[in-house]
């Protein structure tokens, strides 16, 4: 249990309990000073390898011997995303960068008191997987046999992260499934898509990030300024996301039709203009085009007849939902 405040720390008075804005706080009656407790924060790490997660097996309580994702507490002096690599470096000896932060949550430690945990996706981009001091054993877990983790928001966070690439994997296991039939017509186009797909995935915070900076600014999207950057990240990684399962062929045109109609309709109630709606839209497209370009993705990579499919493809997939999205505006 979490040891409760007993004597002032100023003068070593004891310790009462005193309301303060309708919350009862401890309270030195001889400093006339109020001590105030804030939940402490901790930083988690989703570090993703081929579909397995890397874990870490406590060598200390609370839980001793349960499993968790790479945590600890913040440092004063540190910001909160070197914290979370720090961390993930001293448990495991990986070394990482920060993709983007995935989850926010509140905890009631009976040890620690109230704790903000803060999960962050990151990439691994160095170091070598080693059990550190706070830990038993450092490994590497598939998404479908992940043990009992010790804290909730652990888990919460972690089934954030398998639901929002589960589409993702599934596109994969679909081409990976059709390969392996053999079928000679499919085997060529399947590869084609893989690639394809691959391009998208693989650059999708940066593609993600580009589109955000342009939207936030660009004055044929002015209504979209002042959106909060999760809303724009959570747009773009949506339609990223139905782009990358159009060329999978897991998301068909009633999927797409059902889809955009809908968005056009919730927009006009929201009295978005449907010329900066198109406008945000078709930011999307530039985005993914000229990252491709810009890394040479396309020409180098893909070869041509792959530039003119991706092409292609796009082109089907934003016609589409241009139309449908207009459509849902013309709705009464």
């Amino acid at each position: 249990m979490k040891k409760q405040r007993q004597f002032c720390l100023y003068c070593g008075e004891g310790i009462i309990k005193k309301h303060e804005d309708g919350v009862l706080r401890d309270f030195c009656p001889a400093c006339h000073s109020f001590f105030y407790v804030n939940p402490l924060p901790v930083v988690s790490s989703i570090l993703d390898s081929e579909r397995e997660i890397l874990l870490v097996k406590r060598d200390r309580p609370p839980s001793k011997g349960s499993w968790c994702l790479p945590s600890g507490f913040a440092e004063a002096g540190e910001s909160i995303e070197d914290a979370a690599l720090r961390e993930l470096e001293e448990e495991t000896g990986i070394k990482g960068k920060i993709v983007r932060l995935l989850d926010v949550d509140s905890y009631k430690s009976r040890f620690y008191g109230d704790l903000l945990f803060l999960t962050f996706i990151v990439e691994q981009t160095g170091g070598k997987l080693a059990a550190g001091d706070d830990s038993a054993k450092a490994q590497f877990w598939p998404v479908n046999k992940i043990p009992p983790l010790a804290f909730r928001p652990n888990r919460r966070a972690l089934d954030a992260y398998i639901k929002s690439k589960r589409d993702y994997w599934a596109i994969f296991d679909s081409i990976e499934h059709a390969d392996k039939k053999k079928l000679q017509p499919g085997v060529a186009k399947n590869s084609l898509t893989r690639r394809l797909v691959n391009v998208i995935l693989k650059n999708k915070e940066e593609i993600i990030n580009q589109w955000m900076e342009d939207v936030a600014v660009n004055p044929s999207t002015i209504e979209y300024h002042s959106v909060e950057r999760r809303t724009l990240y959570n747009i773009c990684d949506k339609i990223l996301s139905q782009i990358t399962l159009w060329l999978g062929g897991l998301y068909d045109v009633n999927r797409l039709k059902s889809f955009y109609t809908k968005l056009g309709r919730e927009r006009k109630k929201e009295d978005f203009k449907i010329s900066e709606v198109l406008s945000a839209l078709s930011l999307i497209r530039k985005h993914i085009w000229e990252f491709a370009l810009a890394q040479d993705a396309l020409q180098k990579n893909l070869g041509l007849y792959m530039t003119f499919e991706l092409q292609r493809q796009m082109t089907i997939f934003f016609d589409l939902a241009t139309f449908y999205l207009t459509r849902g505006y013309e709705e009464k």
